[in-house]
């Protein structure tokens, strides 16, 4: 996270990405989220809630930090969603 969370200008913006991140159906509108274009791997581990939100799992297993497949999913996840945190303005 780069900016502080009481200046994400959006409540729907996640402050950071986990292992598992529910995401509800106006933050994943905020987001861009499901892109059938862009989010075939996250969409083959991401369920959708009863109220349009969406439960959204990076990888099979829980985040290890040293293993490079993890630190990988974990940077396309960052890259695909740079409004997490507050990196960028949309």
């Amino acid at each position: 996270m780069l900016t502080p969370p009481d200046e994400i200008r959006s409540p729907e913006i996640p402050h950071y990405l986990g292992w598992l991140n529910y995401w509800s159906a106006a933050t994943a509108r905020t987001l861009g989220f499901p892109d059938a274009a862009r989010d075939a791997e996250l969409m083959s581990r991401a369920r959708r809630t009863a109220t349009g939100g969406w439960v959204v799992q990076l990888t099979d297993t829980p985040l290890d930090f040293n293993t490079p497949a993890h630190l990988a999913a974990l940077l396309r996840a960052y890259e695909r969603f740079p409004g997490i945190g507050g990196r960028s303005v949309r």
